[in-house]
């Protein structure tokens, strides 16, 4: 795999997760993962040890299955009405590839309104991609909130 083309490959797979993810396709979102993939959004910027400390959010496939099913139940006060969003994904870097993987690292803008009210998170994001047939699907993603010490709110849905 030449350079070029692992960003490429790796800025399509990142871009239709972002599209999904913005048009509310969330079971389609599910079928970008890897059964064993990682969702993480961590407090401490600098963490790597992400099943030992305390996130926001580390969801393996039950736990991505169980926040999708909240977000479309409408059970929930924070997904009620649901976030209008919008991802504008930047800055894409690959830190690695081979043919079974890339790694890649960009920057995210997202914009959220509900109820009257928008909200802005930016973060660096690094997405781990794997072969999966002709395709790649997304083994790990952690999302790095600039923000993450701060006191968030209302991120009951997906970055």
């Amino acid at each position: 795999m030449t350079p070029d083309s692992a960003l490429f490959t790796a800025m399509a797979v990142v871009n239709l997760e972002g599209d999904l993810l913005d048009q509310g396709e969330f079971n389609a979102w599910l079928d970008l993962w890897q059964h064993d993939g990682l969702y993480v959004v961590p407090i401490d910027p600098n963490e790597t040890d992400f099943k030992n400390t305390l996130n926001y959010a580390c969801d393996d496939h039950h736990m991505r299955e169980k926040r999708v099913k909240r977000l479309y139940s409408g059970e929930s006060i924070s997904t009620t009405p649901r976030a209008r969003t919008l991802r504008t994904l930047s800055r894409f870097r690959v830190l690695e590839a081979s043919d079974e993987q890339i790694v890649v690292r960009g920057a995210q803008s997202l914009w959220e309104h509900r109820k009257g009210h928008s909200r802005h998170y930016a973060a660096d994001i690094t997405w781990q991609l794997a072969r999966h047939g002709d395709g790649w699907l997304i083994r790990q993603k952690v999302i790095r909130l600039v923000n993450s010490d701060d006191v968030l709110h209302s991120i009951g849905y997906i970055l």
